[in-house]
C-alpha cells in the first residue's frame, strides 16, 4: 500500500486536519452598502433593509439576523411584510417580486426565497401597463393589490402569484363614478398609493399621482367615495379608527379627508403647509398617531422650505406645542414609527420612530422627553469617518473590559435608556466564550473600540486624538445649538460625518496591550501616541519628543505634508484612554509599522525613512536607524503629495527591463554579432512588454534592485527576547523588516525594575540580514527552543501563556512578500524555507500566528500561521516546517481594499471590508465560530 501513498500524504494528518480546519463567511457586521428599501413587521417585530446589490436583511433582537440575496442582484425597490405571517414579498427594480419564508431548518429559522413572479400585461401592451409603483398585501393573506403605472390595478394570488384577472381594477372603472369635469382635466396617471382600510379589509384606499384619491369597494366592485385633490400626491395614512386618512403632497403640504358613512361628495377637513408660505419640497411620507392624551403625533418626511433648506434629508414629528425637524446626515430612504398593534387598542401611542437614512440607522425615542435618540446595538456605522485601519485583540481580561465599557457609558449619557424596540425573534446561538474587541482607526483622528465577541458588532468606547493637536475646527463647536426661535426648528441627528478636519489625523497604526492598558497609536503625519487608561476625566501636559529619522543626511529634502501643530499647556481629556506622551517623526511620513512592549515600556515606530524606539517610562528617544536608499527620491515626496511622477515609475519600470537585458546578456556569454543582438532585444522588448501586461498574475520571482523605491519603507517591528549574541545568553531584542527585503537586529539593554528610571535603555545593532531576491519583509517572529511562537509581553506574568523554552535553541522565521524562511539562531544560518508559487504571482499580504484547537477533543491545539495573499486566497502554514495545510479562496483578487483592510484574529477568525461600512467576519476554524442562529415562532 505504501507505494500508492503520495509522497507527504499521511492519512492521520489528514484526518486531524479535518478535525481542525474549515472556512466559513459566518456574519456581516456593520451598515448595509448603498441600502434601497425598508419593511417593517408589527407582527413579528422584526426589520428587513433591501440594498441596491440585491441583498436582503432581516433583523429582530440583538443576534437575530437573516440575509438573503435575489439572484438577479437588482437594486431592492419595496419590501412589504404579509400581515401575520413569516413571510415577506420584495419588488426590484426590474419589476419582478419575489416571495421570501422563514422556515425552520435544523433547530434554528432560515430565510428563503419561495417564488418569483414578473407581472406581465396583454400582447403588445406598453412597459407601463404592468410596471408597478404601489404593493398591498391584503390581511386576509390571500391576494397582493399591484398599482402600475398606466393606473390599474392587479390581483395576484398567494403564494402562487398567479394573476386573479376577474379582479383586476381599470382605471375605466374608477373614472366612472368621478365627475366629468374632473375627469377631462386629469386622468388617473400612475397608482401612488394602496392602503387597507383599518376597520373594513373589503375597502381599499387608492391614490393616483395627479391627486384623485378613490375608496373602493372590494366586494361590489365599485367607487364609494372618491376624494378631488388638487395637488400631486406623494402618500396616504389612515387613521386607526377609519373615519380620516391624510394625503400627503408634492408641494410640502398635507389634506385631511373624513370618510361619511353616506355618499355626499367628502370636503377637506383641513390643508396645512407646515413650512410655507413660501415654495417647500414634497412631503413624501406621513403618519398621523393618536394618543390617550387627545393631541395627535403628526410625523412627516420633507416638506422644508425649497430656498434655504431644499438641501436637509428631514423628518418633522409634531406633538401639540412641541415641534422638531429631525435633520439627517444622509438622505432618508424610508422610516417606520412603532406603535401599538394590538387589534383591541383604541390609541396608536407611539413609542419609536426608525429611520433608515443612506448611510446609518437612527432610531428616536417618542417616548421620553426631548425624544432622544436610541443607541443602536447593531447596525453600526462603522464608516461615520472613513475607516484606515483596524487592530483585534483576543481574550480581553474582565477588568480591562469594564472600565472601558464605563468610559463608553459616560459618552452615551445624551442618548435614551429606552429597551431596543426591534425586539423580534429569539437568538439561540451560545454565549461568546470569551471578550473580543476589534479597534478600528479612521481619517479623522478618531479609534473605535467594538464588541466583536459575537454576532452583534456594538460600539463601545470611542477614542478620539484631536485634542492634542491644533486644527481648524474647535472641539467645543457644537453643531446642535438652535436659538428657541428658530425655525424651522432643525436638529441634527446621527454620527455618519466623512469630513475629517485634516487628512494628518487618521490612523494608521494602532497597538493594544490587553494586560497594561497601555496603547498606541500612530498616524498620517509622523504623530505616535501613547496612551493609557484612566477612569476619570484628567487635565495634564502632553509631553513630546521628536525622532529624525534622516539624521541629518545631506541632501535629502521631504516634499511631503507638513507635522500637525500641537497644542501648548494642559490638555483636557476625559475618562477613558488619555495620551501622556507624543512622539513626532521627522520627516512627518506616514507611520508604516508599530510595535509596543509593555513590560519593558518601549514602543518602536517604523516609516519610509526609517525606524526608532522610544523609553517612554523615562520618555527617552533610544536610538534611530534610517533605512532609506540614496537614490530613494520617491520616499521623500509623502502620501498627501500633489504628484507621484508616473513619469518617474515608467522610467524605473524601463530600467529594470534594461537592467534585466544586461544581466541576460551576460549570463548568454555576451557573444554573437551585431544583428543577432538586435533581434534577442527585439524579442527581449516584445516579452518583457507582454510580462508588465501580465503582472501581477504571472510574474517571475526575480531578485529585485536595491535602487527600488521604498526599499526603506520599514513594514514590520517586533520586539523578542531571545539569543542574538551567543547561545548562552538571551536579551531583549528589537526586530525590524524592510520593503528591501533588509531585517535589522537591535541588542537591547533594559535597567531592572530596581534601576529602570535611573539608567538609560541602550541599544546595539547586532545583525543585519538581506534577502537575496530582496522582496519585502512582512512578518517576523522567533520560535523557542519547543518550536512554540515567544509569548505576548506579560502573558507569563498573568499565568495565561506557559514560559518560552530557553534551554533549546531559537530559530527564526522571516516572511517575505514572495517566500517562508526559517534561521537558527544567534548564527542566524538558513534552515528551512517555503517558496510560494512563482508562476501565480502569488504573494504574501498578511500574516499571523493562529491557535487551533480540534473540535473532536480540548486537549490538542496547534499554532500555524494564516496567510493572505494578493490573489485573495488565505493558506494555512504549519509551523515550524512550513508545510501547506490547506488553501481557501476568501477575497476577489480584485478587491484590493478588502485584502488591503484584512484583519486575523489570534483563534483562526478574521474580517475584511466588503463596503466602506461593512465587515465580512469569516472563521478559518472548527472550533471558533461566530454565526448567528437565531429562531423566530409565530406569536399566537
Amino acid at each position: 500500500m505504501r507505494r500508492f501513498l503520495r509522497p507527504g500524504h499521511d492519512p492521520v494528518r489528514e484526518r486531524l486536519k479535518r478535525d481542525l480546519f474549515q472556512f466559513n463567511k459566518t456574519v456581516e457586521h456593520g451598515f448595509p452598502h448603498q441600502p434601497s428599501a425598508l419593511g417593517y413587521s408589527p407582527f413579528l417585530h422584526l426589520m428587513a433593509i433591501g440594498t441596491r446589490s440585491g441583498a436582503i436583511k432581516l433583523y429582530g433582537a440583538p443576534g437575530v439576523e437573516f440575509m438573503g440575496l435575489h439572484e438577479e442582484n437588482n437594486t431592492v425597490m419595496q419590501i412589504h411584510f404579509i400581515p401575520d405571517q413569516c413571510q415577506l414579498v420584495t419588488l426590484l427594480d426590474d419589476n419582478s417580486l419575489h416571495l421570501w419564508s422563514l422556515k425552520q431548518h435544523s433547530g434554528a429559522s432560515e430565510l428563503r426565497e419561495e417564488h418569483r413572479f414578473t407581472l406581465k400585461g396583454p400582447p403588445g401592451s406598453p412597459p407601463s401597463a404592468t410596471q408597478i409603483t404601489a404593493v398591498l398585501p391584503h390581511s386576509s393573506r390571500e391576494v397582493l393589490y399591484l398599482g402600475t403605472e398606466s393606473g390599474s390595478i392587479f390581483v395576484v394570488e398567494l403564494p402562487s402569484f398567479r394573476v386573479l384577472e376577474d379582479r383586476t381594477i381599470t382605471s375605466e372603472a374608477v373614472l366612472q363614478r368621478v365627475p366629468e369635469d374632473y375627469c377631462n382635466r386629469r386622468s388617473c396617471e400612475l397608482v401612488e398609493a394602496l392602503r387597507e382600510h383599518p376597520k373594513n379589509p373589503d375597502q381599499i384606499l387608492i391614490g393616483y399621482s395627479r391627486g384623485l384619491i378613490v375608496l373602493w369597494d372590494l366586494q361590489n366592485n365599485k367607487v364609494t367615495h372618491h376624494f378631488l385633490g388638487s395637488q400631486q400626491l406623494e402618500n396616504l395614512y389612515w387613521q386607526r379608527d377609519g373615519s380620516k386618512f391624510i394625503s400627503c403632497h408634492y408641494d410640502g403640504s398635507y389634506t385631511q379627508w373624513p370618510v361619511s358613512s353616506d355618499n355626499r361628495q367628502p370636503e377637506p377637513l383641513e390643508n396645512v403647509v407646515p413650512y410655507g408660505p413660501f415654495p417647500c419640497k414634497a412631503i413624501s411620507k406621513i403618519y398621523w398617531q393618536t394618543t390617550k392624551n387627545g393631541l395627535p403625533y403628526i410625523i412627516f418626511q420633507g416638506g422644508m422650505p425649497r430656498a434655504s433648506y431644499g438641501d436637509r434629508h428631514s423628518i418633522s414629528v409634531v406633538h401639540g406645542s412641541q415641534q422638531t425637524a429631525f435633520d439627517f446626515t444622509s438622505r432618508v430612504i424610508d422610516f417606520f414609527i412603532i406603535f401599538s398593534s394590538e387589534p383591541t387598542a383604541e390609541f396608536d401611542d407611539p413609542s419609536a420612530m426608525v429611520v433608515l437614512a443612506e448611510e446609518e440607522l437612527v432610531v428616536i425615542d417618542l417616548k421620553s422627553a426631548g425624544w432622544p435618540a436610541v443607541h443602536p446595538p447593531y447596525l453600526a456605522s462603522l464608516h461615520c469617518s472613513a475607516i484606515t485601519c483596524s487592530h483585534h485583540v483576543s481574550n480581553i481580561p474582565l477588568k480591562l473590559w469594564e472600565r472601558i465599557i464605563s468610559a463608553g457609558s459616560k459618552q452615551n449619557v445624551h442618548y435614551s435608556n429606552m429597551p431596543w424596540p426591534i425586539d423580534g425573534g429569539t437568538n439561540i446561538a451560545p454565549d461568546p466564550p470569551q471578550r473580543d474587541l476589534l479597534l478600528t482607526g479612521h481619517e479623522d483622528g478618531t479609534v473605535r473600540f467594538w464588541d466583536a465577541s459575537g454576532v452583534c458588532l456594538h460600539l463601545l468606547y470611542k477614542l478620539s486624538t484631536v485634542r492634542v493637536f491644533l486644527t481648524d475646527a474647535d472641539p467645543n463647536d457644537n453643531m446642535n445649538t438652535l436659538g428657541e426661535d428658530e425655525w424651522p426648528p432643525l436638529r441634527k441627528v446621527g454620527t455618519f460625518d466623512p469630513y475629517s478636519d485634516d487628512p494628518r489625523l487618521g490612523i494608521q497604526k494602532i497597538y493594544l496591550c490587553k494586560y497594561s492598558g497601555y496603547l498606541a497609536v500612530a498616524g498620517t503625519a509622523g504623530q505616535v501616541l501613547v496612551m493609557e487608561l484612566n477612569d476619570e476625566d484628567a487635565e495634564h501636559v502632553v509631553d513630546h519628543a521628536e525622532a529624525d529619522l534622516l539624521q541629518d543626511q545631506e541632501g535629502y529634502r521631504w516634499k511631503g505634508h507638513e507635522k500637525l501643530k500641537t497644542r501648548d499647556g494642559p490638555v483636557r481629556f476625559e475618562a477613558g484612554f488619555q495620551p501622556f506622551v507624543l512622539v513626532q517623526c521627522q520627516p512627518p511620513a506616514v507611520v508604516t509599522s508599530l510595535a509596543l512592549h509593555s513590560e519593558w515600556k518601549l514602543v518602536a515606530f517604523g516609516t519610509s525613512h526609517g525606524f526608532g524606539l522610544f523609553d517612554h517610562q523615562q520618555k527617552r528617544l533610544v536610538f534611530v536607524k534610517c533605512t532609506l536608499h540614496p537614490s530613494d527620491q520617491l520616499a521623500l515626496e509623502g502620501p498627501l503629495s500633489r504628484v507621484k511622477s508616473l513619469k518617474k515609475s515608467l522610467r524605473q519600470s524601463f530600467r529594470r527591463i534594461r537592467r534585466s537585458r544586461v544581466s541576460s546578456r551576460k549570463r548568454r556569454g555576451g557573444g554573437g554579432n551585431a544583428s543577432e543582438v538586435q533581434e534577442a532585444n527585439a524579442k527581449f522588448d516584445q516579452d518583457a512588454l507582454q510580462e508588465m501586461e501580465l503582472a501581477p498574475v504571472q510574474r517571475k520571482i526575480e531578485a529585485r534592485s536595491a535602487e527600488d523605491s521604498f526599499t526603506g519603507f520599514v513594514r514590520t517591528l517586533y520586539f523578542a527576547d531571545t539569543f542574538l549574541r551567543d547561545s548562552s545568553r538571551h536579551c531583549p531584542s528589537l526586530w525590524a523588516g524592510t520593503n528591501g527585503g533588509t531585517v535589522y537586529a537591535f541588542c537591547l539593554r533594559v535597567p531592572p525594575a530596581e534601576r529602570r528610571m535611573d539608567e538609560p535603555v541602550r541599544a546595539e545593532q547586532a545583525k543585519e540580514i538581506q534577502l537575496m531576491h530582496r522582496a519585502p519583509v512582512v512578518g517576523i517572529l522567533v520560535l523557542d527552543g519547543r518550536s512554540t511562537p515567544l509569548p505576548e509581553p506579560l502573558e507569563v506574568a498573568h499565568d495565561l501563556s506557559k514560559s518560552p523554552d530557553m534551554q533549546g535553541s531559537h530559530q527564526l522565521l522571516v516572511v517575505s512578500e514572495e517566500q517562508f524562511k526559517v534561521f537558527t539562531l544567534p548564527k542566524v544560518s538558513s534552515k528551512l524555507k517555503l517558496k510560494l508559487t512563482a508562476l501565480e504571482g502569488c504573494r504574501v499580504r498578511k500574516v499571523t500566528v493562529a491557535n487551533f484547537g480540534s473540535c473532536k477533543t480540548d486537549d490538542y491545539s496547534e499554532n500555524d500561521l494564516a496567510v493572505l495573499t494578493n490573489l485573495g486566497d488565505i493558506q494555512i502554514i504549519s509551523l515550524p516546517f512550513l508545510k501547506l495545510q490547506i488553501r481557501y479562496p476568501c477575497i476577489r483578487k480584485e478587491d484590493v481594499s478588502g485584502i488591503a483592510s484584512c484583519v486575523f484574529t489570534k483563534y483562526g477568525q478574521g474580517f475584511y471590508l466588503i463596503s466602506p461600512s461593512e465587515f465580512e467576519r469569516f472563521s478559518l476554524s472548527t472550533k471558533w465560530l461566530v454565526e448567528p442562529r437565531c429562531i423566530v415562532d409565530v406569536p399566537e
